[in-house]
């Protein structure tokens, strides 16, 4: 778990896209097949929010995952997640491919990955994340690890550190505390 450094806050003051893996941040990476071969997956609410009050900002999100599910396209739509790359195996192409669509730089990208496939997209944007539950040659790359696991908060976490960076955050959520 990482310290909220000024140095993050920086790197999360330019963010303009936030871009997910699946499976190991959104998810707790547990993957459930059924008999039918459907694939199923949990999301946990908090994330859920936190997403939908990101969307509340200038913050792009972006899915990129290495598998293919009818379940991600779901979670994608409501959460307005307008770009949704599935089946990727390199991540980086997926990540430019993005950047380009966006008209952004590469550092106001922030990438929150957990497996070794997420490591050359990590090492090309401008803010880094993982999980405490990544295989450890990821947290080599990041510039930050949540205190959340994944599955249970994490992206939530990530949601509201780069709004608070942005002083988007108390805007937004005032209205809860009124």
């Amino acid at each position: 778990m990482s310290e909220v450094t000024e140095a993050i806050i920086a790197r999360a003051k330019k963010i303009k896209a936030l871009v997910l893996d699946v499976d190991g941040v959104m998810t707790d990476g547990s993957l459930m097949i059924g008999d039918d071969g459907q694939e199923y997956k949990v999301f946990h609410a908090h994330d859920g929010l936190g997403m939908k009050l990101l969307n509340k900002t200038d913050v792009k999100m972006a899915i990129i995952t290495g598998r293919t599910s009818n379940v991600v396209k779901i979670r994608a739509e409501t959460n307005h997640i307008e770009h949704c790359y599935q089946g990727v195996e390199d991540k980086v192409w997926a990540f430019d491919d993005l950047i380009n669509k966006l008209g952004i730089n590469p550092e106001e990208a922030a990438f929150m990955g957990d497996d070794i496939v997420d490591i050359p997209a990590m090492r090309k944007c401008g803010l880094a994340i993982t999980v405490p539950t990544a295989q450890s040659p990821v947290n080599a790359y990041a510039h930050y690890v949540t205190s959340s696991q994944a599955g249970k908060g994490a992206v939530r976490e990530v949601c509201e550190l780069i709004m608070k960076a942005q002083n988007t955050f108390e805007p937004i959520t005032n209205k809860y505390f009124k």
